[in-house]
């Protein structure tokens, strides 16, 4: 199994240095090896590496490491999409997700509602980072209903957090529009796009028909 999660990852590997692929592959194995919250200690620890000095090099992989999302993002939609059967259509789902963080060092958080905890009578805020997602619908033979396959995570900052820095704030439908030109340009062939209420507004629609 271990062979086989690592030839998955070597398509990625052109856009990695080797230490940092090292690294890498190291996490993704503790990751799905991992039971309860996937930190980088608990990782290290069910790989068996929890008296290793030079940890520090595994968290510098999501804040030092240099490499780049969006090419990751492309080859991974292009893996997805070979799932799929000829007569299947390229549908996308989009949708943001809130990450619950706090802290004053959580410089792009906001308050939002949590859809997790809100219920149609009572609505829920909590802090934290949302996130806005690309998601390939795809049909899997082992389940009745088609997954919802995650390629392109985008982080969208707070208005407060984006005025504070002096950035022009973006809203969820910005981010759509930007990621579905994105995704047109990789693709080069029709798709569909669907979404929520959230996403149900003439301007987008408009936009999305010029491309």
């Amino acid at each position: 199994m271990t062979t086989e999660i690592l030839a998955v990852l070597a398509v990625f590997s052109s856009e990695f240095s080797s230490p940092t692929l090292k690294n890498i592959q190291t996490l993704l194995i503790g990751s799905i090896l991992c039971r309860g919250p996937r930190r980088i200690s608990s990782i290290l620890r069910v790989m068996g590496l929890s008296s290793i000095r030079n940890f520090s090099k595994y968290h510098r992989v999501l804040s030092r490491a240099e490499w780049n999302g969006l090419a990751l993002a492309k080859i991974l939609l292009g893996l997805l999409i070979k799932l799929l059967p000829e007569s299947w259509p390229i549908l996308v789902a989009v949708d943001e997700t809130l990450e619950r963080r706090r802290g004053k060092k959580i410089k792009a958080k906001g308050l939002y509602r949590d859809a997790v905890k809100s219920s149609q009578s009572q609505v829920v805020t909590s802090f934290g980072l949302k996130w806005e997602c690309m998601m390939l619908i795809v049909p899997l033979p082992w389940c009745k209903r088609p997954w919802a396959l995650p390629f392109l995570t985008l982080l969208a900052p707070s208005k407060k957090s984006n005025e504070k820095a002096g950035h022009k704030h973006k809203t969820s439908l910005d981010w759509t529009r930007q990621m579905v030109k994105l995704i047109s340009r990789w693709l080069k062939r029709s798709w569909i796009l669907v979404g929520d209420g959230a996403y149900a507004c003439m301007d987008l629609a408009t936009d999305l028909a010029t491309i």
